[in-house]
């Protein structure tokens, strides 16, 4: 049996063990160990899997995961979501689908502390869900609004998926940073716009909100300028090349602490619980990626990336071929699991892929993830359909799901533009 035999036969046991709702990181370090062991010998496998988590364990790119996560978690505690929410309510609640609108941008926002599809899904809709139906709007918009605008929890950065990405395979998290956000800003434009289009069709999808004053408006604004500024220095701060990654979220954890306890509202017991939280999370992603080197180790032993890049030179397919099946892979993994699972899965089988193929590996990242977080949202098995479905059991998934699905032209939208011109990514790029 050749190794690139034993690679896909790893692979399918991969896929059969997840089916079976196995932890992606046990499956992943299971799969990875064993099949070093058959291609390299048991001596040579327990060597590699030793020196190669350790090393992921006790690098010091690795401490960025938890500075970012922390950052959000002080900041979903002390009660940043609802002023978020508010104050992106004063400036658009008041026209046709306004409620939806504001779900969406206070998502926007909120993702650029949270970093998860699912997370930012289950916090806003806890929030917008019960506003939106106190305002009358129908179900489906109510729930399909929270549904998409959780994907954004992934799309703004700082993206915990991308720093885990970058750190997977060594690319600069900052150029990722800086690549996202386009994309993330004109996924948002677009689901907002997609929420106007259907409520001026059908007024009764979204009703008009009661209006704001101006100075109710500037009042709302300010109750969140702090955190906005924050995000600003954060991010600014790493595009100017002030400082690092894990700098700059050492920063954003130092600032969402001292913006909380100014504004009275991170006690004791709220910031146990975020330091909790994120022990808890960090946890989950650190073994995450340590389990995928172990995989991509076992990959690169048994040369399928580079017999996968021959294979696909041989055939002749064009290359927008090739990505087209690669965007149908990432579809169906975002419908079955967290983009962040999928996505570190996936990395040492499409990524040298993509490079082998010449496309700009940055581009390429941002590409997927978007891809990924449009599987979230699709039926059957979209993980923020039943997301929302647990925030609200009487509402049944046939009604969340036509929700999501009046986003899918939107998604496609971005997803072709991306795709036809990449220049939306890599001029971003290359301008910082």
């Amino acid at each position: 049996m050749s190794d690139v035999t034993v690679a896909l036969l790893g692979i399918l046991i991969l896929v059969v063990l997840m089916l079976l709702e196995m932890p992606v990181a046990f499956c992943m370090f299971v799969v990875g160990f064993l099949g070093l062991w058959i291609i390299q010998g048991r001596a040579q496998a327990f060597n590699i899997i030793g020196s190669d988590i350790w090393e992921q364990f006790s690098s010091y790119g690795m401490s960025v995961v938890p500075f970012f996560i922390l950052m959000g978690n002080i900041a979903f505690r002390s009660g940043v979501t609802n002023d978020l929410f508010h104050a992106a309510y004063s400036w658009v609640g008041s026209v046709r689908g306004g409620m939806g609108v504001t779900t969406v941008i206070a998502s926007a926002f909120f993702g650029a502390i949270c970093g998860s599809n699912a997370a930012t899904a289950a916090t806003m809709g806890t929030i917008a869900l019960p506003m939106m139906s106190k305002f009358g709007y129908d179900d489906s918009l109510n729930t399909g609004s929270v549904a998409v605008g959780g994907t954004l929890g992934v799309m703004i950065p700082p993206s915990v998926v991308l720093i885990v990405i970058g750190i997977q395979y060594n690319l600069s998290i900052a150029k990722l940073f800086v690549a996202e956000l386009p994309a993330g800003l004109l996924l948002t434009v677009m689901f907002a716009i997609t929420v106007l289009l259907l409520c001026w069709r059908n007024p009764k999808l979204g009703p008009a909100g009661p209006r704001t004053t101006f100075g109710e408006k500037i009042k709302a604004l300010l109750g969140v300028i702090e955190t906005l500024l924050l995000f600003v220095l954060v991010i600014g701060g790493m595009f100017a090349g002030w400082f690092t990654p894990t700098e700059g979220g050492a920063v954003g954890c130092f600032g969402a602490i001292i913006i909380g306890v100014a504004r009275g509202k991170l006690k004791w017991p709220a910031f146990k619980q975020a330091l909790w939280d994120t022990i808890s999370t960090s946890t989950m992603v650190i073994l995450l990626v340590a389990s995928a080197v172990v995989l991509g180790r076992f990959l690169t032993a048994a040369y399928l990336p580079s017999a996968l890049a021959e294979w696909v030179t041989s055939i002749n397919a064009p290359n927008l071929a090739v990505l087209l099946v690669i965007i149908i892979v990432y579809v169906l993994g975002g419908m079955f699991s967290d983009a962040l699972g999928f996505l570190t899965l996936s990395v040492p089988v499409f990524f040298p892929l993509a490079e082998a193929l010449g496309y700009n590996i940055v581009w390429f990242a941002v590409l997927v993830t978007v891809v990924t977080t449009f599987g979230a949202i699709s039926p059957p098995v979209g993980v923020n359909l039943y997301v929302v479905k647990n925030l609200r059991p009487d509402i049944p998934i046939a009604t969340i799901m036509k929700g999501a699905m009046w986003f899918v032209p939107a998604y496609i939208l971005v997803i072709v533009l991306l795709i036809a011109i990449p220049q939306l990514i890599t001029a971003v790029v290359s301008a910082a």
